[in-house]
């Protein structure tokens, strides 16, 4: 059965820097159920605290933090690029360990987002991008959708049984 890694905060966990959740959702806990979700919240993962200060990447692109051309910043000015990039690469261990395939990742998160991210100016304005985890899943050949796109989700899942 194939597994999902799935936001802790979809999950109805509260991981967000806020210290609130964003689920649960009933599609997630239906896989959750069948025993095919592996969950993680990259920020926490990667050593933050919950709450913590929300965070952005100047100009919008996960890519770019990923390669070294770009960083992801506090609403104080801290950079907490290395804290990102650690807690990506914990969820590429997950996907290599258990052969994951589809990710369904929190909308507009600088972790998570997989369509739109903020720009860093920390005004609301979104732009087209992804944060750093999704990047780098999808450089790994993994489909990432978020809470918005679970019929897609569900699927592609499908498409795998």
């Amino acid at each position: 059965m194939p597994k999902i890694l799935v936001s802790r905060c979809l999950l109805g966990h509260r991981v967000r820097y806020d210290g609130g959740a964003s689920g649960p959702f009933d599609q997630l806990q239906q896989w959750l159920d069948e025993g095919r979700v592996i969950p993680l919240c990259p920020e926490v993962a990667g050593g933050l605290p919950t709450p913590r200060a929300a965070a952005e990447i100047p100009g919008g692109q996960g890519a770019e933090v990923l390669d070294g051309h770009a960083s992801v910043i506090t609403t104080d000015g801290e950079d907490v690029s290395a804290q990102f990039l650690s807690g990506a690469y914990q969820a590429l261990e997950l996907v290599q360990k258990h052969g994951i395939r589809i990710a369904v990742l929190k909308a507009n998160s600088p972790s998570c987002g997989n369509l739109l991210t903020y720009d860093g100016s920390f005004s609301g304005v979104k732009v087209a991008g992804e944060g750093v985890t999704a990047a780098l899943l999808k450089r790994n050949g993994v489909q990432v959708f978020s809470e918005l796109e679970l019929p897609q989700a569900a699927a592609a899942l499908s498409a795998l049984d």
